[in-house]
């Protein structure tokens, strides 16, 4: 099983309401061998809501509310559904504060990235799988024969 970023398939759960349908991962979500999560949803987040990035070990909104705790039920719920349904790779969302698999914005809403990774990211790898990033489609199917549910 593979999970994927709710709103790579066109799911309005962007901290702005919006999507960001990727057609290769859409196509993926058709094959019968994925589920789509949204940590930051999972965690109660609402849709919309502001902005938020990881500075140090917390996670602010950009009005500088600490929204950590959000993030952290998030990235537990999506471990858990990982771990129920056997998934053992994850293809998510750059650069987010949860999906993110190897940049995120630097914490100041600068626009800057920094190499890091969101919290949902970090969850799964703890488990072992395998997160990609929806611009990573030539690495998702050069090592899915080794990752296949």
């Amino acid at each position: 099983m593979i999970l994927l970023s709710a709103c790579l398939i066109g799911q309005g759960c962007r901290y702005d309401g919006k999507s960001k349908v990727v057609d290769w991962v859409l196509e993926l979500s058709n094959t019968g061998q994925t589920i789509a999560v949204c940590p930051e949803v999972l965690g109660g987040l609402t849709i919309p809501r502001l902005p938020c990035e990881i500075n140090g070990d917390r996670i602010y909104n950009q009005s500088g509310a600490d929204m950590t705790s959000a993030f952290v039920i998030g990235a537990e719920k999506t471990k858990e559904i990982a771990q129920i349904v056997g998934a053992r790779v994850a293809i998510f969302k750059a650069n987010s504060p949860s999906c993110g698999n190897c940049k995120v914005y630097n914490g100041n809403f600068e626009g800057v990235l920094v190499d890091g990774k969101g919290l949902a990211v970090k969850a799964l790898e703890e488990i072992g799988i395998v997160v990609f990033n929806e611009n990573e489609a030539l690495e998702f199917k050069q090592s899915s024969l080794n990752h296949k549910s």
